[in-house]
């Protein structure tokens, strides 16, 4: 695996990216070294800092893609928004600027292209997270197809969409339509889960879920999302009983705004 020539004609890389210049470049190597090609590349840069611009520019040079720049800060949801409006090929690989795609990435991206061409009905194929999706059932070539009914209990059952790496139909948009503006990046995400259930959505997800890519944040380009789990790894009992009113919180909240969520007609 990684040795091959993989070439995808029908699939436009979209990154995104904001104040991580060296990171973007990471990725960017990544995917030389396994020797993925894709019609276009393009960045999304959400108004990073004149440092990081500048290295994005000399990337450019270096790499060819399509840069997309906003002159301030408008948040992930634009960023993503006005980079998905870009993209002029069947499919979309969406990754943010921390990731880094594997070895075993280009033979299971390979077989995703297959399963979502072999079935029309699939909306997403997802490559990586932080939790196993909770509602699984067996598919193909690794891939498990997600299950969503409102009676199943929990609340990580809400999470069939998610940001992190997958590939998706460019015309996403129709079916889920755009990303929240004007909010923050959990909120963002948040919306289009309730968007991607609401409206129908389907999705595979690859059953050894990190394999396929690694997050990785330096000191010097850190997570913004760092602080997320920090309160709920600690023992003491007091904080236990905190998280269990909080995940029940949590499940009461997911379950009113999933009932009341608007479906998209298009009329």
């Amino acid at each position: 695996m990684g040795n091959g020539l993989y070439t995808f004609n029908d699939v436009t890389l979209l990154i995104t990216h904001y104040n991580r210049s060296a990171s973007l470049e990471r990725l960017l190597n990544a995917f030389n070294r396994l020797n993925c090609t894709f019609a276009e590349i393009i960045v999304s840069d959400d108004a990073s800092k004149a440092d990081h611009f500048k290295r994005i520019q000399e990337l450019q040079d270096e790499y060819g893609f399509n840069l997309l720049i906003t002159h301030h800060n408008k948040g992930l949801g634009n960023n993503i928004n006005k980079g998905q409006d870009a993209v002029k090929t069947p499919y979309t690989l969406y990754v943010q600027e921390d990731f880094i795609p594997k070895d075993a990435f280009p033979e299971h991206f390979t077989d995703a292209l297959q399963l979502m061409d072999e079935n029309p009905e699939l909306d997403i194929a997802r490559f990586y997270a932080y939790f196993k999706y909770p509602y699984l059932e067996s598919f193909a070539k690794g891939f498990d197809r997600m299950k969503f009914k409102f009676w199943y209990p929990g609340y990580m059952k809400f999470y069939s969409y998610s940001d992190h790496p997958h590939l998706r139909r460019s015309t996403f948009f129709q079916k889920f339509g755009r990303y929240l503006e004007g909010v923050n990046g959990d909120k963002t995400e948040y919306n289009m889960c309730l968007s991607f259930l609401k409206n129908g959505g389907k999705g595979i997800f690859y059953h050894l879920f990190t394999t396929l890519f690694d997050q990785k944040n330096t000191s010097s380009e850190p997570s913004t999302a760092d602080f997320r789990s920090s309160w709920t790894q600690r023992k003491n009992i007091f904080v236990r009983i905190l998280r269990k009113v909080y995940l029940q919180y949590k499940f009461l909240k997911f379950s009113w705004d999933y009932l009341f969520y608007p479906k998209i007609t298009n009329e």
